[in-house]
């Protein structure tokens, strides 16, 4: 497909002459499709006919506000990133609460609904992920809850009514925001995970235990190693059941056991797919035309679900659709967050290997643990609890793979230059 000519500036000449523009519809308006509308439309501004559709009746919105939101630390319009107005002013036409339901390719139109279709020259898809439900009896029960978006919130808000008994499944980033919000609301709340620590692909047991720590000082009760085996209840959820046959009683129960990405709308009309949407280093799917990117993608076998990778997919895709030059070589994964305001950073290998050297200063009083693994004279992980001023320079050299210069810099931190005399 012939693409718009540029002028030097990277304005779009074929807009400005009032040639026909390439119709590209974007599906879904999350935090990913959103950074990608806003930077094609800053580095090629006009160049594309734009129309984006969400599922959701709202604008992208910051998910990762979510556990604030539903603990009455902000409202909704502090998770809000652009206003209605941003989308006009940028040309670009957003079809609010209305899911694609089609895409045929061989005419070139996505279906909206039932009845409604879009024609497409490019398409991206940025439909994201779809929470999982643990395939156990009694899941289907009124009060049992995922954590996923604004809806969720609402719901849990609405079933979190005072002295209720909530239990929250999973011991991943959502599990334990969905608990701590519930905890600020005052519930009794009970995290439950089947791991033997909570977030066991970012923390080492040692780090765990100090979040585990912070958690209990909020008053959520967090029992690990723990298996669900059903839910019962009469009319709606009651108790959860262990698989050693303790009884938990419950009057919601909220699912965050993870996501898997959203594959139908691309299963469906014959896309590549394998764990997500197939998608090679320009974020192209098996058809030239259509595009991926975000938790649904899959590149070179991995699937990303954080913020990061899914800003670099935009990225990526907002160039190469500008006519610029843009490969993504992937994502060295790193987490920096707040788990019940005790900071948390990790990045690359978390336990350590046989091969490495883990150097490690620890002070449980203070709640401060730092752990560095080092091969050969290179920073391959690194897991920060309490004091996470360094993870900068601790990300760049994963990534880079550069020698380290000097180790205390990343463990104690740069000392600070003497002051010049009077």
């Amino acid at each position: 497909m012939a693409t718009s000519p540029k002028d030097t500036r990277g304005h779009d000449a074929r807009a400005e002459s009032g040639l026909p523009r390439d119709r590209l519809v974007v599906v879904g308006n999350g935090m990913a499709s959103l950074r990608f509308l806003e930077r094609l439309t800053e580095i090629a501004p006009g160049r594309y006919d734009i129309t984006c559709i969400g599922a959701e009746p709202t604008v992208a919105y910051n998910r990762v506000l979510l556990s604030s939101l539903l603990g009455g630390e902000v409202d909704e319009a502090a998770c809000a990133f652009r206003g209605l107005d941003w989308y006009a002013d940028h040309g670009i036409r957003l079809i609010t609460g209305a899911p694609a339901t089609q895409i045929d390719r061989e005419n070139g139109y996505v279906r909206v609904g039932e009845t409604h279709v879009l024609p497409f020259d490019r398409l991206v898809l940025a439909v994201g992920s779809l929470p999982i439900r643990l395939p156990k009896p009694g899941m289907d029960l009124p009060g049992v809850i995922t954590f996923r978006d604004l809806a969720d919130v609402a719901a849990i808000r609405k079933a979190a009514v005072q002295h209720a008994r909530a239990i929250v499944i999973g011991g991943g980033l959502l599990g334990l925001e969905a608990a701590v919000g519930l905890a600020r609301l005052g519930v009794e709340t009970t995290l439950l995970h089947v791991m033997d620590r909570l977030m066991e692909r970012q923390l080492d047991h040692h780090a765990a235990a100090l979040v585990k720590r912070a958690m209990e000082a909020r008053g959520v009760r967090v029992i690990l190693k723990a298996d669900t085996a059903r839910l019962e209840g009469d009319g709606r959820v009651e108790r959860l059941v262990l698989a050693d046959g303790t009884a938990l009683p419950a009057d919601l129960v909220v699912m965050s056991v993870g996501v898997r990405p959203s594959v139908a709308l691309a299963q469906d009309a014959g896309l590549a797919v394998g764990r997500g949407i197939t998608v090679d280093d320009r974020m192209t799917t098996s058809d030239p035309r259509i595009f991926a990117l975000g938790e649904c993608a899959e590149h070179r076998g991995q699937i990303y679900g954080l913020v990061e990778p899914a800003y670099e997919h935009a990225e990526t895709l907002a160039r190469h659709l500008a006519g610029e030059p843009a490969e993504y070589r992937g994502t060295a994964l790193s987490t920096s967050l707040k788990v019940s305001g005790l900071p948390v950073f990790s990045a690359g290998i978390v336990d350590t290997p046989d091969d490495a050297e883990a150097i490690v200063l620890s002070d449980p009083g203070a709640g401060l643990y730092r752990k560095l693994l080092v091969r050969d004279g290179k920073l391959i992980g690194a897991v920060f609890v309490g004091d996470i001023a360094e993870q900068g320079a601790c990300k760049g050299l994963i990534r880079s793979g550069d020698p380290i210069e000097n180790v205390d810099d990343l463990m104690f931190g740069r000392p600070m230059p003497e002051p010049l005399a009077a």
